[in-house]
């Protein structure tokens, strides 16, 4: 099924709200992409939904397997030396995993 239909099927399911918290974009974004208008990185929101509602999943060098769309969301945390697991996520990020979608180091 191709992964638009799921996200489709899951904002007829739940809410185009809900579906975008899910998946880490705005609900505008989610209805432009099912319109067929987002400008934005269309890739990026496929990872999310691939990983939010179709069970892929990717290697992190920090946290092992984990579904697509938590690696996204890891990816998009700015950095904050709260704790060492959430340091090594950012910088594992940002030093050429090759799940990163950041380009140049860029947060």
């Amino acid at each position: 099924m191709d992964w638009i239909e799921v996200l489709r099927a899951e904002c007829q399911r739940t809410s185009q709200r809900r579906v975008a918290e899910l998946i880490g974009y705005s609900p505008a974004v989610v209805s432009q992409v099912l319109k067929g208008t987002y400008k934005g990185d269309l890739g990026a929101v496929e990872t999310a939904v691939k990983g939010a509602f179709m069970g892929r999943t990717v290697p992190c060098p920090v946290l092992g397997e984990l579904p697509a769309n938590r690696c996204l969301a890891y990816q998009r945390q700015p950095f904050a030396a709260t704790n060492p697991q959430r340091v090594k996520l950012y910088r594992a990020c940002r030093a050429g995993c090759p799940h990163s979608q950041l380009k140049g180091g860029e947060s």
